[in-house]
């Protein structure tokens, strides 16, 4: 029996990883401006944009990130540098029905969201663990400003955060990271507008549905099924 498989013929966590980011890299054609994401599975799509040798101009959203894609002989450049992006491959912490995510568990959802705003298509990369019925099990990162962090605590308590707690990590950024449990969210773009609006909150992890045109989840067996708008 494969190592990748348990008992039941599921594949494992690592397997499932492995080949939805091999399949979002064959998403990316010779020429392309690509947005590389934060996290185990981006990881296994900038492994194989790698092996293929492409000539494309790549623009990540973390540290991490920038470090695998340099270390591996991509061409690595800042937002700067790019007009806008044919392409952006990410991961996500929560996905819904309407496409809407939550992202922020490596701490990298403002870049994240800088580079998914850029990329004409925006492309996310699951297994079927990740898929909720509602947002918030996962809570919500908030990336603050350390000057009037606990002003920001209670505001977010106050738009109704059960619990707030700082996270050990700091962003790339080298900003504070708070963890906030709103429970189950009914309406996650109101919420998201309400954080947008905290002075001292610099982004959240409450991603739009209308920023992504498409959801690769992998499932048990190692088949993908490609989620977009209406399906």
């Amino acid at each position: 029996m494969s190592t990748d498989d348990d008992t039941d013929g599921a594949l494992d966590a690592a397997a499932l990883k492995r080949i939805t980011g091999h399949r979002a890299a064959e998403l990316v054609e010779d020429g392309m401006r690509v947005g590389l994401g934060t996290g185990s599975t981006v990881r296994y799509t900038i492994e194989a944009l790698a092996d293929r040798d492409l000539d494309i101009v790549c623009v990540p959203t973390s540290i991490d990130t920038t470090q695998l894609g340099r270390r591996l002989g991509l061409r690595i450049t800042d937002p700067d540098g790019v007009d806008a992006l044919d392409i952006a491959i990410d991961g996500a912490d929560e996905v819904d029905p309407e496409l809407n995510l939550v992202k922020g568990g490596g701490g990298a959802h403002f870049r994240e969201r800088l580079v998914a705003e850029l990329a004409e298509r925006f492309v996310v990369v699951v297994d079927q663990s990740k898929m909720v019925h509602r947002l918030g099990d996962f809570g919500v990162p908030v990336e603050v400003m350390d000057f009037g962090q606990d002003v920001v605590a209670r505001r977010l308590r106050a738009e109704g955060a059960r619990s707030v707690l700082v996270r050990a990590a700091t962003s790339d950024n080298g900003n504070l990271i708070l963890d906030a449990d709103f429970g189950l969210l009914d309406d996650p773009l109101d919420l998201a507008d309400r954080l947008k609006a905290i002075t001292g909150v610099i982004a959240h992890g409450i991603f739009p549905g209308e920023l992504v045109a498409e959801v690769m989840v992998a499932r048990s067996d190692g088949s993908i099924n490609v989620l977009t708008h209406g399906t």
